[in-house]
C-alpha cells in the first residue's frame, strides 16, 4: 500500500520538474536567475493552494544547502521556532536554516515580530507562505525584509506531466498497466481549479475506482463520476466568469449576479472574487451610492477571514448589494478624459497661486461664505475643460444642485 499520500510521493526534487510557475521557474523566471546566481532572500510566497508554494521552498533549501524545516502557522508555537533556532549554533545548522512557514496570516503581530531578530541576524532565511494577501496579513516589516513572489493557479496543459508521473507512481506500486488519454488527463486537470494538488487526488480516485482490472483505461464517464459540477477551469474561463459578473451587476440583474458568484464559489474562488466586487463598487455603482465601496469591503473582508463554506454569505450579500444599487461611471469617465490629456502632455503651465512656496494670489475658500470662492484651479491651457458630468442618480444631482445653487449658476 501507499504509506504517504499520492502527492507527496511524487512532490517534485528538483527546479526542472516544477509545474507552472514559468514566470518564477521558467527559463527566464526571477526565481531561477536568482538561485542560478546563488541568491537566497527572506521570501514571501503566496496565491492559491495546490500551486507549489511548499515544494518550491524544500526544493530551494536544498539548492541552497541549508537545514530545512517546515512549520504551519496553524498549529505552531514560539516555541517551536526557537527549537529550530537552537540548531543554528550545531552542526546540522551550519549551513544556516531555512524555516518554511506555511499559512503565515496565522500567527498575530507579535509572533511575526518575534522572527524579525532572526531574520535580520541572519541565523534563518525565512520563506513564508500565504494563500492571502501579504500586504493585508503580513507584517510590514516582515514584508519589508523579504521579496514576494506571487504563486497563480496551474494551467491545466501544465498539469499534465504531474497527472502521468502519478499514474507511473500507481502503476509501478500495483504492478497494473492503466493508461490515460491525453483528452481525459485534461479534463482532470481541468477540473482542479488550477490545483496541482487537486488533480492528483482526483485522478488517484478515478485510479483506484477503475482499478479492479490490471488493464484498463481511466475514461471520461469514470472522472466524471467524481466531478462536483465546477467544470473546466482555466484562464480563460476564469476571466470569462468575472467578466460575466461583472456585466450583470452592471446591468442590474441580481439573478444573473446571483449564478456567477455561485459559479466563481464553486471554483473555490474568493480573492479575485473580493478583487473585482470592490472595483466594481467604484467602477459602476461609484457616486451614485458612494458609502457602497466602504459596505463592499467590509463585506469582502469578512468573506476572507471566514474563508469557505461560511465565505459565501458576505460575498453574496455584496454582489446583489450592488446588483441592486443605483449606477454611475461619472467618476471613471472623468479619470479616462482627464488621463487622456495628461499622456497627451497638457496642462503642465500650472497656475501660479497653487504653486509652493508662496502661493502668491492663493485665496483661501474657508475664509468665504459656503466654503467656497472663484478661483481657478486648472492649467491655464485646460482652464475651461470639463472633465465630470454628474450622472443621473439622486445622490449626484443632490451634488450638482447644491453647488450650482452656491456657485450661482
Amino acid at each position: 500500500m501507499v504509506q504517504s499520500p499520492l502527492a507527496d510521493a511524487i512532490r517534485p526534487s528538483n527546479i526542472d520538474e516544477i509545474v507552472g510557475q514559468e514566470h518564477l521557474f521558467g527559463p527566464r523566471g526571477v526565481l531561477r536567475r536568482m538561485l542560478s546566481a546563488g541568491r537566497v532572500t527572506n521570501m514571501i510566497f503566496f496565491g492559491p493552494p495546490g500551486t507549489g508554494k511548499t515544494t518550491s521552498a524544500s526544493i530551494i533549501a536544498k539548492m541552497s544547502g541549508m537545514e530545512f524545516h517546515k512549520l504551519n502557522a496553524t498549529t505552531a508555537s514560539l516555541a517551536d521556532v526557537k527549537s529550530i533556532l537552537s540548531e543554528t549554533g550545531g552542526l546540522f545548522g551550519s549551513n544556516g536554516i531555512l524555516l518554511y512557514l506555511d499559512e503565515i496570516q496565522y500567527f498575530n503581530k507579535k509572533q511575526q515580530q518575534s522572527l524579525l531578530e532572526y531574520m535580520e541576524d541572519g541565523r534563518i532565511t525565512l520563506i513564508a507562505s500565504t494563500t492571502e494577501n501579504p500586504h493585508f496579513y503580513v507584517h510590514n516589516a516582515i514584508i519589508s525584509r523579504s521579496s514576494l513572489f506571487e504563486f497563480k493557479p496551474v494551467l491545466p496543459k501544465s498539469i499534465l506531466p504531474m497527472l502521468y508521473r502519478a499514474l507511473d507512481y500507481l502503476n509501478s506500486t500495483y504492478a497494473s498497466s492503466v493508461t490515460l488519454d491525453e483528452g481525459v488527463a485534461l479534463k482532470i486537470a481541468g477540473l482542479s481549479g488550477g490545483d496541482v494538488r487537486r488533480a492528483v487526488v482526483l485522478l488517484e480516485n478515478t485510479y483506484y475506482a477503475t482499478s479492479e482490472q490490471t488493464n484498463f483505461a481511466i475514461t471520461k464517464e469514470c472522472v466524471s463520476d467524481f466531478d462536483s459540477g465546477v467544470g473546466n477551469f482555466d484562464d480563460d474561463v476564469h476571466y470569462d466568469l468575472l467578466g460575466c459578473l461583472q456585466k450583470s451587476i452592471r446591468g442590474s440583474d441580481p439573478d444573473a449576479t446571483a449564478f456567477y458568484v455561485a459559479k466563481m464559489l464553486e471554483c473555490g474562488e474568493i480573492i479575485s472574487l473580493c478583487r473585482r466586487l470592490q472595483v466594481i463598487a467604484s467602477e459602476d455603482i461609484g457616486l451614485a451610492y458612494p458609502q457602497v465601496a466602504a459596505i463592499v469591503h467590509s463585506l469582502c473582508m469578512s468573506a476572507r477571514e471566514l474563508g469557505l463554506p461560511e465565505a459565501r454569505i458576505p460575498l453574496i450579500n455584496a454582489a446583489l448589494l450592488l446588483a441592486t444599487a443605483p449606477k454611475s461611471n461619472s467618476a471613471y469617465l472623468a479619470l479616462a478624459a482627464a488621463s487622456e490629456d495628461v499622456k497627451a502632455g497638457l496642462g503642465k503651465d500650472i497656475p501660479t497661486h497653487l504653486k509652493s512656496p508662496l502661493f502668491k494670489g492663493y485665496v483661501y475658500p474657508h475664509d468665504y461664505p459656503n466654503h467656497y470662492v472663484d478661483q481657478q484651479y486648472l492649467p491655464h491651457s485646460l482652464k475651461d475643460r470639463k472633465y465630470y458630468i454628474p450622472g443621473e442618480n439622486k445622490t449626484e444631482q443632490a451634488a450638482k444642485a447644491y453647488w450650482d445653487a452656491i456657485k450661482k449658476k
